[in-house]
């Protein structure tokens, strides 16, 4: 019988070709989407769930406040770690760790040079209790026990000593310029997905002999993101209560100047599996951008109305289509057929019709994994529908799929009465088209939803990529000197030599850029008028070039004298913020900063210093404070003549810079691409929206064809009769379109608040925005309204063209 029910399945779908195409492509769009953002979840949630004893294992971070900002850290004070395990009887272990880089590693006996330094880390030797690794050579229990030790993954050992074993490997030593250390151990990588991705252990006593030995005898005032602490509570542990009395010990060691600034600072447990997510606190691997469950929920919504779209044309369809079954119904009904058969037949076609589908969503779905490759991240492939789970979600989804398409058609159809359909009345039991209108409504107003976000996020990145940002960001470069180059003449050197290079006009030596995600931040105050004002301030170093460099104008005052004095220029923010009106005024006052009066000789115009998702901050620009220790001028800036050959001269400036730099690794960053790189994850988001637009719009308008078509076919005689009694080609295609626009508007209707709630909340994150102009929902009504019109018209047309004689006779 199960033979029959498919053999019977497969003559519909053949015999009802268009419709089943129909259904096919909507249905693998659909389960295409539901697909590949199911292997983003999969692939997301399967960090870190591989380690002993993980869901006791927490990260400890901490949240700050000031005023009305409130950010995460995902450090917290060196003493900590030993304040927890002396008082806190809830913790089994603890592991404090210092995140570590350095410019250059040199393998002293086999010459390798490793310029990419970022995933190291000084760590104590219950580090690898907590989380446990392979060893392949060294002694776990003495590797990191005295200070010049290191531990090395595998991976990373075998590019210092290719063609050494592990157990060669130690003793070998590494020359990280400021200190040297002997290889006492080798680990083999994580195979699993993990955050964990440190490949450098170096004893944790070794960082008093490096730049971070002040770092690493810090006490509870101060809070560095190098320092970080893992610890692993008991099974029994109550979190809430630990995380409480975290908060307390926190406040208990706030000090005056803190509390004077308004500055705040909680310490509180992240869970090891949170690490992934929580874009709070960042995860320990640069080159990629964080997981974000409120993305994943974003891009689960669009799969599951895509999805629903497919559902939705299945249904109307086969409702729709009712009406040439019913005397197929009628007669299995009369041969002995119970409803229940007939549902389990119906069924089965739609199981049928789900797994052609499927079949035809992989190949969708290689080609849009290809498409959004810079969106989706490289482990996630077809080669994960091979894991159990993932399969295992793919059937549950096929028989989800399948049910919610099929389930109300096969009531529809399976409820004909017999005697009645045989004797041809069954214009009653035509399937419901006012669920099928309403089914339609909800199409085309994700539709709607989709076209109107669209224009909205292109609009504002639009605006974003082209505002003036109070700077000059066109042929200017920057060039980052080596990591913790001491030598400032080398610098000068290079300043020097590019400065001769033809096409350059001008350079200088600095920090950042004017506007970067990175900067120093410190407090400044002063009193006047009887009143004292504090501010947070953002700090720019450049030489007296740096300003004019960037067209970055001055209101009041001059510029710095020199490139070492004490002197600050304002930016308008700054001087409003410490209480005066006029630029003018703050000339020549002092203002404290780290202990030290400091004179205030210029103003400058304020102008973006990050992102336009974030208002413009009070900022002091000055020259190189530190040069005697630690320079601030990192980086050279160059600005280039216009239509020159970029390529050549940027060829030129490699040479400079390898000349003064051997050995170094050499990178040249534009301005304007590192400004474009701020909105990366925008321009993402408006990637996405532009093909979810395109595939709702496509699995609607299919819909809608199928959905005219049999209207066409229900009301052929009824054309051919308007046609004999005069009806001109445009009223009849004004007849048969009205139904399906009135649709289209009330959709639109609906569709526009949300999408315009939607849109609100998310131009919310930026300082800066366009406006939602009434224009963007009047093109997105007129395109739904034209791409409906075109699709109707299609078959409309045809059917109205048609001769009278033949649709008369057909009937």
């Amino acid at each position: 019988m199960i033979k029959n029910y498919f053999k019977i399945a497969w003559r519909n779908i053949t015999k009802h070709k268009a419709f089943s195409l129909i259904n096919i492509l909507s249905l693998s769009i659909g389960l295409s989407a539901a697909l590949i953002i199911g292997m983003m979840v999969y692939h997301d949630f399967s960090f870190d769930k591989f380690h002993s004893k993980g869901n006791q294992i927490y990260r400890a971070v901490s949240d700050l406040e000031m005023n009305d900002d409130k950010f995460g850290n995902p450090g917290t004070p060196i003493p900590l770690g030993q304040t927890m395990a002396a008082d806190y009887p809830e913790v089994e272990m603890k592991a404090h760790l210092l995140l570590y880089s350095t410019d250059k590693v040199i393998s002293t006996s086999t010459q390798k040079v490793s310029t990419i330094n970022d995933r190291a880390i000084f760590v104590e030797p219950s580090y690898f209790e907590l989380f446990k690794y392979k060893w392949l050579a060294g002694n776990p229990n003495t590797a990191l026990d005295k200070p010049n030790k290191t531990v090395l993954v595998q991976s990373r050992a075998a590019y210092f000593f290719p063609n050494l074993t592990p157990n060669e490997i130690i003793g070998q030593v590494l020359d990280y310029g400021e200190m040297q250390t002997s290889v006492s151990g080798i680990v083999a990588d994580f195979e699993q997905n993990t955050d964990i991705i440190f490949n450098e252990f170096i004893s944790y006593d070794t960082v008093l002999q490096t730049k971070m030995k002040g770092t690493a005898t810090q006490d509870f005032g101060s809070i560095n993101s190098s320092s970080q602490l893992f610890v692993r509570l008991r099974s029994d542990a109550d979190i809430a209560s630990v995380n409480e009395r975290l908060r307390a010990l926190a406040i208990s060691n706030w000090d005056e100047d803190s509390i004077e600034f308004g500055l705040k600072s909680y310490y509180r447990l992240q869970p090891l599996s949170d690490i992934h997510f929580n874009t709070k606190y960042g995860i320990y691997d640069n080159s990629r951008s964080q997981a974000d469950k409120s993305v994943l929920t974003a891009l689960g919504l669009v799969a599951l109305f895509l999805l629903s779209l497919g559902v939705v044309n299945f249904v109307n369809l086969n409702t729709a289509n009712a009406t040439k079954r019913a005397k197929e119904i009628g007669v299995r009904k009369t041969l002995g057929s119970s409803r229940s058969q007939l549902i389990k037949q119906f069924l089965g076609e739609t199981f049928i019709l789900t797994l052609l589908a499927t079949v035809v969503s992989i190949g969708v779905t290689f080609w849009l994994l290809n498409v959004f490759s810079d969106f989706i991240v490289g482990e996630v492939d077809l080669s994960l529908l091979s894991e159990p789970l993932v399969a295992i979600g793919v059937i549950v989804l096929i028989l989800i799929v399948a049910l919610a398409a099929g389930f109300y058609p096969s009531l529809v159809l399976s409820s004909f009465k017999p005697n009645r359909v045989l004797k041809g009345d069954i214009k009653t039991h035509s399937g419901g088209s006012s669920i099928r209108k309403g089914l339609t409504v909800f199409q085309f107003a994700v539709a709607h939803v989709f076209i109107i976000a669209t224009l909205l996020v292109g609009k504002q990145i639009h605006y974003v990529m082209n505002r003036d940002m109070g700077f000059a960001k066109e042929n200017r470069l920057f060039v980052n000197a080596p990591f913790g180059e001491k030598d400032f003449s080398k610098k000068e050197t290079f300043q020097t030599l590019v400065k001769r290079i033809p096409g350059v006009e001008a350079v200088s030596l600095g920090s950042q850029p004017p506007a970067s995600t990175s900067g120093h931040i410190n407090f400044m105050e002063m009193t006047h008028n009887n009143k004292g004002y504090k501010t947070e301030i953002r700090m720019l170093y450049g030489d007296t070039d740096y300003l004019e460099m960037y067209n970055i104008p001055l209101i009041a005052g001059r510029q710095l004298r020199n490139d070492t004095i004490m002197e600050f220029v304002l930016n308008e923010k700054a001087v409003s913020t410490l209480g005066f009106q006029n630029p003018e005024d703050i000339l020549n006052k002092q203002v404290m900063y780290e202990d030290t009066l400091v004179s205030v000789v210029g103003v400058v115009k304020d102008f973006n210093q990050r992102t336009l998702k974030d208002a413009i901050m009070p900022l002091a620009f000055t020259g190189d404070l530190a040069r005697s220790g630690w320079s601030h001028f990192g980086m050279l800036h160059i600005k280039t003549s216009k239509n020159i050959d970029l390529p050549a001269t940027i060829s030129q400036i490699e040479n400079a810079y390898l000349n003064v730099f051997p050995n170094n690794t050499f990178e040249i960053n534009f301005i304007d691409q590192t400004i474009a790189n701020f909105y990366s994850e925008d321009e993402q988001l408006a990637k996405l929206l532009n093909w979810a637009t395109g595939l709702a719009i496509l699995i609607s308008c299919l819909g809608l064809l199928g959905l005219v078509i049999h209207t066409t076919e229900r009301r052929t005689k009824e054309i051919g009769i308007r046609k004999v009694l005069g009806a001109s080609l445009l009223q009849i295609n004004t007849l048969l379109c009205k139904e399906f626009l009135i649709l289209v508007a009330i959709a639109f209707v609906i569709a526009a608040p949300i999408a315009y709630y939607g849109i609100n909340n998310w131009l919310q994150d930026f300082s800066y925005k366009t406006s939602i102009s009434f224009w963007v929902f009047l093109v997105s009504g007129c395109a739904m309204i034209l791409f409906a019109l075109l699709v109707i018209s299609a078959k409309t047309l045809r059917a109205a063209n048609a001769n009278p004689v033949n649709s008369l006779r057909s009937e």
